[in-house]
């Protein structure tokens, strides 16, 4: 007998999350309602977004229900459909991850074209993560000709697009900051950035302010705090920073201070600006055309780390929050 399983939310935690604060739950196959379809998926993300909707507090997304399955992008193989646009073998992305099989509405689902991409890279590069990393360099914080460009985390899921990203655009050095000699090492060699910062060896600023001794015209930021103090006093007038996230205040079990030198964005004339992903899922169909020939091409490189079977979601998801990923942090169902 088939059975599905699924990852529910235990309890809620207070600061970094661990184990115990997930459960593996076995439920019956689902059937599908009018309109819907069932996916056995093949792949789900997991993404540091979900720790803040695993605090029972309002934000963009809802939180998570405890003692229910939790959801992300997941993508896999219609086994099963009452809906005349999506049929049976067709592999489709959707947000109902944290499980092997899901009923989804048919519109909910989009269908992957495998001829363009492999079925994982429908979660990273032809995702919302690289989707954020060309909204973010193109809309929110455009890179002009000549920018020097600072990404955080840059070896991670939408930093190793955005290096990348960032030298197709124009920029005339691009810097990264990311986590131990390995990462560092290869966001130079494979992501195509000219310096990285190692934030566990020493000052951001300091190092930042050797790497772009004149300053910088943009900044992508993932971590906020220290990164995103430094940035502000490298900015160079007209400069702009795009606040994707802030993952060193997830696990915060008291409000985070914000950067002392905020008001120097005025004397700059710079911007600061906030993105939602959400706002700019208009840009798939550019992206997507742009991303997929450069993938061909082999021009845009990216790499995932991947952990096996549902039951190891958890572990995955604790691991890529305190960086243990290289790219996309994917789970193989």
């Amino acid at each position: 007998m088939i059975v599905n399983r699924e990852i529910h939310l235990a309890a809620r935690p207070v600061g970094e999350p661990r184990p115990e604060h997930f459960r593996l739950v076995s439920t019956a196959l689902p059937e599908p309602a009018e309109g819907q379809v069932v996916v056995r998926n093949i792949w789900m993300s997991v993404d540091p977004y979900m720790r803040e909707r695993m605090d029972d507090a309002e934000s963009y997304l809802p939180p998570f229900e405890l003692g229910a399955p939790m959801d992300g992008s997941a993508i896999g193989e219609v086994v099963a459909s009452r809906s005349a646009d999506v049929p049976v073998g067709a592999t489709v992305v959707h947000f109902l991850g944290w499980r092997e099989y899901a009923a989804v509405d048919a519109a909910a689902v989009t269908v992957a074209d495998l001829a363009l991409a492999p079925a994982e890279a429908w979660l990273g590069p032809l995702g919302t993560t690289g989707l954020t990393a060309y909204a973010a360099l193109t809309q929110v914080a455009p890179v002009r000709e000549g920018d020097v460009v600072f990404v955080s985390a840059a070896a991670g899921a939408v930093g190793s697009v955005a290096g990348q990203l960032a030298r197709k655009l124009g920029a005339s050095r691009v810097i990264g900051s990311a986590g131990g000699t390995l990462k560092t090492k290869k966001i130079v060699t494979d992501f195509g950035y000219d310096a990285a910062i190692d934030h566990r060896a020493g000052s951001v600023a300091g190092q930042l302010a050797e790497a772009a001794p004149a300053g910088i015209d943009v900044y992508v930021d993932h971590v906020g705090g220290d990164h995103l103090v430094a940035a502000i006093d490298a900015l160079r007038p007209g400069g702009r920073i795009a606040m994707v996230g802030a993952i060193s205040s997830y696990n915060a079990t008291e409000p985070v201070p914000g950067p002392s030198n905020l008001f120097a964005l005025a004397a700059k004339d710079a911007t600061l600006r906030g993105m939602l992903i959400n706002s700019y899922f208009h840009l798939f169909p550019e992206w997507i055309g742009k991303a997929a020939g450069w993938l061909a091409d082999g021009s845009l490189r990216t790499e995932v780390t991947v952990a096996e079977s549902i039951e190891r979601a958890p572990a995955a998801f604790l691991d890529m929050m305190r960086g243990g990923n290289v790219g996309k942090m994917l789970v193989k169902l």
